[in-house]
């Protein structure tokens, strides 16, 4: 038996933190997982020689998939158990950072790369941060007293809820006129109201926060239950019951819905929180000829067009539109780097939408799939597959849907007509 298939059989069902290694024992990737068991050994299995398949019928980019060539020089597998996703999370970014491992390094993506930053602020804020937007700034240093990350893949919005719930931290102003609503829910200690200083904030708030977000939960753990046994001494019951419920927290997070999980892992839609991506998609060609795909991005509502991708069709042979789009989606989605979606959504009806289906099952994902129906005139928007949201949330969300569906026609028949043109032109 191989290190490997030894190493896969005593992975544990839990979340944690793996680490691939080759055969000069050079740390290649860092990973974290729901399931390390679930995760690692997806790996392994039998999928990836259907991906194998696929990329030498000419499926992707390259002859070769990038994670078939890693796989190819994984020779030894370690790993570290943690006591929830977002600990595993935390300690991804810690490792990659100090490591950088070549893999991770070089299917980096830019965009989706996200940091937890803490302001200079006599109130410090926390706040998230896309690699871009921090390139974008002349000197971080001036503005952040932390900078935690990289966090490939994090849904920001999860975290952030998560924290806030623990460490109870402020985004509101001093002194406002008014309380903010997390004062009213017990999750601002008020600077809102001018109940806490900038010292004590300090020392309640942003230490506790910074060493967890250093991946020191335990060091945090011990120090909070002697101020908790302090504070009890001292007849402080009521702080010593505010120790003692977050020690609590701590040790019980809940973060199922913390990731954007990549292509082995199952994702938990959370459809009534807002929607921040969505990927929309389209097919064109004529009669099969210079077939092509798109794909298009918004991003809070807004179209991000420097995230925009467009396939030319090269595994199918003549007019069909269903087996071309689930080469672009197989393609996309091998693409496991790029962040995933809130919602995928189709142009088309029952046939596209069926299609899209078993391309997502096959990579395991459980993101809501929409499909908006056209028509031969393109005035309808017939809604296919939208289980997953409720009337009043599809309603709201449905104007948005349809922009989506509009540029991926707009972006698909533009590379189409301009193929066209260029094989006219000779």
């Amino acid at each position: 038996m191989s290190t490997i298939q030894s190493k896969i059989q005593i992975l544990p069902d839990s979340p944690g933190v793996y680490f691939f290694f080759d055969a000069k024992k050079e740390l290649i990737y860092i990973g974290k997982a729901t399931s390390l068991k679930s995760r690692v050994t997806g790996y392994f299995n039998n999928t990836y020689s259907r991906w194998s398949l696929f990329s030498r019928r000419g499926g992707g980019n390259d002859s070769r998939r990038p994670i078939e060539e890693m796989i190819h020089e994984v020779t030894d597998i370690k790993w570290l158990v943690t006591d929830s996703v977002l600990e595993a999370v935390l300690l991804e970014g810690l490792y990659i950072k100090k490591n950088r491992p070549k893999y991770n390094i070089q299917w980096r993506d830019d965009k989706s790369w996200n940091y937890i930053t803490l302001s200079k602020d006599t109130y410090p804020k926390i706040k998230t941060l896309r690699e871009r937007e921090l390139k974008q700034l002349a000197d971080p240093d001036k503005m952040y007293s932390n900078i935690f990350g990289p966090f490939p893949h994090l849904n920001t919005a999860a975290t952030l809820k998560i924290l806030r719930r623990i460490f109870h931290y402020s985004t509101c102003e001093p002194k406002q006129k008014r309380a903010c609503l997390y004062y009213q829910m017990r999750q601002c200690f008020g600077v809102c109201t001018g109940e806490i200083s900038a010292v004590d904030y300090k020392k309640i708030v942003i230490k506790p926060l910074t060493l967890f977000l250093s991946g020191k939960k335990q060091q945090l753990i011990k120090t909070l239950t002697k101020q908790m046994l302090l504070a009890s001494k001292q007849n402080k019951f009521e702080e010593a019951k505010r120790l003692r419920d977050q020690i609590y927290s701590l040790q019980k997070i809940q973060d199922v819905a913390l990731l954007n999980k990549n292509f082995v892992e199952n994702y938990q839609a959370q459809t009534e929180e807002k929607i921040k991506r969505i990927e929309g998609y389209d097919i064109s060609n004529t009669s099969g000829e210079e077939a092509v795909g798109s794909m298009v991005v918004f991003e809070d509502e807004q179209s991000a067009k420097n995230e925009y991708r467009k396939f030319k069709i090269k595994t199918v042979q003549g007019a069909n539109d269903t087996a071309m789009l689930k080469e672009i989606l197989t393609r996309r989605l091998n693409h496991f780097e790029w962040p995933l979606p809130d919602i995928f959504l189709i142009d088309g009806g029952k046939p596209q939408v069926n299609a899209a289906k078993k391309v997502l099952a096959e990579f395991n994902l459980q993101i809501p799939l929409i499909g908006l129906a056209k028509g031969a005139k393109r005035k309808k928007n017939e809604i296919v597959n939208a289980s997953s949201f409720t009337q009043e949330k599809l309603f709201k969300i449905l104007p948005i849907l349809i922009n989506v569906r509009n540029e991926a026609h707009r972006f698909a028949i533009g590379y189409h007509k301009k193929l066209r043109a260029k094989k006219f032109l000779g």
